[in-house]
């Protein structure tokens, strides 16, 4: 890889990001994979031949590394093109939400409230007031949060995201038991067993954040607040929820995937999520490392694997990126287009490091159907309390949201143990 090449496939987070750039790191990606496999192979043939090669296999970790900083790059890119994409949302057309995001500037830069209560109820964004006092940001402001938390939050953007009104969103799930029958057609049709339903219920939580501007910052002009406030409070959003999601205890926070009972999945129960061992105690297998996600792979049912991902930190990601198949072929694949993202055993992989690394005991591995498997609730709006008193001269913005999480779908989403 040449230096400016690995310098441009840093750098391909900015604005100038196109299909262009993604396509270049495509090219590159898919040359370095082979260089890597090719390394591996010799690698590998020199510990059979037991002349195990030091300098070579810091080779060969070098250009998995490299491969993981373009696979980033990539990702990065796709986010860029995404949001590119989607461009801007212009002015908002309800004349209602256009007074009030008026009327919310003038707050923001002045502490003006300008009757923001009643407008908040005229553009339909609130019935009731908040008894934590602040007023909702405009829609536009919101979704411009929203979408950068979505593209930093790996389960985010893979969940089921349901915006609510309520702090608590109740849902029945049908367990079976309703009973049927083949008969003749002036056969008698007895009654048949009534299918049984369990109620799932999903609460909100509050996430915050507190960024701070001078009032003379506020006052030019010039500074686009919705793009100030975005920059400052989304990140630290998504890496809240970005833990929780996957870690999270249930307590004043969602409850994160890897919170919920697991069992072997073979004795698989709703309520509880069904793992496969990786075959050794704190790592993965010495030998055949790869039949454990090829295990995985089948011990999700054929209706969730239509639309299954993979998930797993980075760490993980470059240890599963030497792993092959039965008939040597390895498990990970590059992207082959802009948009597109690496795959393991053709299913798309999506990394976070929040998952955790290879431990004795530890999930460092999430196969499943996400969108069906795991349910994100927001309740509607996103709030911000205007603070000029409490460290002069500075004014702070207390910016809260209120986010949920669980698993909806046992069966949908499936776990890598590290045990024997």
């Amino acid at each position: 890889m040449t230096m400016a090449l690995n310098h441009r496939a840093r750098g391909i987070t900015g604005v100038r990001a196109d299909a262009g750039n993604a396509a270049e790191i495509i090219a590159e990606l898919q040359k370095t994979f082979q260089a890597f496999k090719d390394e591996h192979a010799a690698e590998l043939k020199g510990i059979k031949n037991k002349f195990a090669d030091v300098v070579q296999t810091e080779k060969v970790e070098r250009i998995n590394n490299e491969i993981t900083e373009l696979t980033k790059a990539m990702e990065e890119t796709n986010k860029v093109l995404a949001a590119l994409q989607l461009g801007g949302t212009g002015s908002p057309e309800d004349p209602a939400k256009a007074e009030h995001a008026k009327a919310f500037d003038t707050f923001f830069r002045k502490g003006a409230e300008n009757g923001l209560r009643d407008l908040e109820v005229k553009a339909s964004l609130t019935t009731q007031s908040d008894p934590d006092g602040g007023y909702l940001v405009p829609e536009e402001m919101s979704s411009t949060i929203d979408r950068v938390v979505g593209t930093v939050s790996a389960m985010r953007s893979l969940a089921t995201v349901l915006p609510i009104g309520t702090s608590t969103y109740k849902k029945l799930v049908n367990m079976g038991g309703a009973g049927s029958g083949w008969v003749g057609e002036t056969s008698a049709r007895p009654e048949t067993d009534t299918p049984t339903l369990r109620e799932l219920v999903f609460n909100t939580m509050e996430v915050y954040a507190n960024p701070a501007a001078t009032q003379t910052s506020l006052d030019d002009a010039q500074m686009d607040i919705a793009t100030w406030l975005g920059n400052e409070v989304s990140i630290e959003f998504a890496e809240q929820e970005g833990d929780a999601f996957i870690n999270g205890n249930g307590v004043n926070k969602p409850r994160g995937v890897l919170q919920y009972d697991n069992v072997a999945n073979a004795s698989y129960a709703w309520g509880k999520l069904g793992v496969i061992n990786t075959g050794a105690a704190a790592a993965f297998a010495a030998s055949d490392p790869g039949d454990a996600f090829i295990d995985l792979y089948y011990a999700l049912k054929s209706q969730y694997r239509q639309g299954a991902t993979w998930l797993t930190s980075d760490a993980v990601m470059g240890k599963i990126r030497k792993f092959k198949d039965g008939d040597g072929n390895y498990l990970w694949a590059p992207p082959t287009a802009a948009g597109e993202v690496p795959t393991i055993l053709g299913k798309p992989v999506s990394t976070d490091d929040n998952m955790p690394a290879l431990a004795a005991n530890a999930l460092p591995v999430a196969f499943g159907n996400f969108s069906r498997g795991y349910l994100v609730i927001d309740r509607a709006g996103i709030r911000v309390l205007r603070d000029p008193f409490s460290n002069k001269p500075y004014v702070h913005f207390y910016t809260t949201k209120r986010v949920g999480g669980g698993v909806q779908n046992f069966e949908a989403i499936k776990l890598m143990k590290c045990a024997a």
